[in-house]
């Protein structure tokens, strides 16, 4: 499950993950690390599995505990329509 951004929002990397900047309303969002690493997983084209296997290489939390934080990512970012999964 590849996410796509929507054409008018805009990414930028800070030092505690990712800022997503709506050019429609001019809101932004930010993603702390574990959102960032798994959004980027998304973004390149990676399953909510293998994002959710990310997140464990990456922090001390189980498979099902990243799955579903993967999960309410996806939904989240897509309920506010900044990305379409």
């Amino acid at each position: 499950m590849a996410l796509t951004l929507h054409p008018d929002v805009s990414t930028a990397d800070t030092e505690y993950g990712i800022v997503l900047l709506d050019g429609r309303d001019g809101r932004y969002y930010q993603l702390n690390g574990t959102a960032a690493t798994a959004f980027r997983a998304l973004a390149d084209g990676s399953t909510v599995e293998q994002a959710a296997e990310r997140l464990t290489a990456a922090f001390a939390v189980g498979l099902d505990q990243a799955r579903q934080d993967v999960e309410r990512l996806v939904a989240k970012l897509a309920a506010l329509k900044v990305v379409t999964a």
